[in-house]
């Protein structure tokens, strides 16, 4: 179990990398700054985060100061399915505007 949990980890990983792709490509104008930039990655994130897990990263890391890492490396198997999806749909329809 532990061997599947950590192969879709990889995988939502993976597809994590497609859709802040998708973003930078689609979403991001050439003359903002990096950290405005990184708001607009940061909120297509919490947009699949809210609707996987009910809230933000931020609110998470509130939450669980004890813990290291994020929201993600906490999921279940099953949501890292669901996620990995996610982040393969939002960044398709990124692309398509």
């Amino acid at each position: 179990m532990k061997l599947n949990w950590s192969l879709q980890r990889t995988l939502a990983k993976v597809n994590y990398q497609i859709h802040t792709d998708a973003i930078k490509e689609n979403l991001i104008p050439t003359e903002i700054t990096k950290q405005q930039a990184s708001s607009v990655y940061a909120s297509e994130a919490d947009l699949l985060n809210v609707a996987l897990f009910g809230m933000t990263a931020k609110e998470w890391r509130d939450s669980n100061p004890d813990k290291k890492g994020n929201i993600r490396d906490y999921a279940v198997i099953e949501q890292l399915v669901v996620l990995s999806n996610m982040e393969s749909i939002n960044a398709l329809l990124i692309q398509q505007g």
